[in-house]
């Protein structure tokens, strides 16, 4: 089975989109918060067959809203501050923050956070802990663009992948020109 992991989307629709085109062969999807607006959940809903567990960040305002959308899609489930659960045998942890995800790793097989926007695999006893980095593509706390990335996690090799959204070249091409493409990071990023 393949999870889907992305997070801190900060209404980038068209970095979503393009990531949304290459994830469609997932099974399910764990997003690490920071939709923003509302109007994100109707585009994971829609576009997204499988079950998506979203955690809330930092920047998720309108809870209503994000609440009475998500009421809409039957395979959006919120899941407040922590998600804690199983999935094809893997257990999986997930926070908004890189101040409390890795440190969930006594409940979990995989962990997985976001909010500081930078990309990062690390293995903590049998436990892989890891951020996809930012589908928005800017770190705030520099204060300059990072590539937009996100992963997919197997739950058979327990092993993760990244992939990162560029333009204009690559292997699987959106709508709009944003290309998906595996994702290495260097060691500056």
């Amino acid at each position: 089975m393949k999870i889907a992991i992305i997070s801190d989307i900060h209404d980038n629709i068209w970095n979503l989109r393009a990531a949304l085109a290459r994830l469609g062969a997932c099974d399910t999807m764990v997003c690490c918060g920071d939709l923003c607006s509302p109007f994100v959940i109707p585009m994971l809903g829609s576009s997204f067959a499988g079950t998506i567990h979203v955690v809330f960040g930092n920047n998720d305002a309108d809870l209503f809203r994000i609440t009475q959308n998500a009421s809409r899609f039957p395979n959006v489930a919120l899941h407040g501050e922590v998600f804690f659960g199983v999935i094809d045998g893997v257990r999986v942890a997930a926070n908004h923050y890189n101040s409390i995800g890795p440190h969930l790793t006594d409940a979990a097989d995989l962990v997985c956070y976001g909010h500081n926007h930078v990309y990062a695999v690390e293995k903590k006893g049998t436990t892989l802990i890891v951020n996809p980095g930012a589908i928005m593509g800017f770190n705030p706390g520099l204060g300059h663009d990072v590539p937009a990335t996100f992963m997919v996690y197997d739950t058979e090799t327990r092993e993760v992948e990244g992939y990162s959204i560029e333009t204009p070249h690559g292997s699987e091409t959106s709508a709009d020109g944003s290309t998906v493409k595996p994702y290495e990071p260097s060691t500056n990023v």
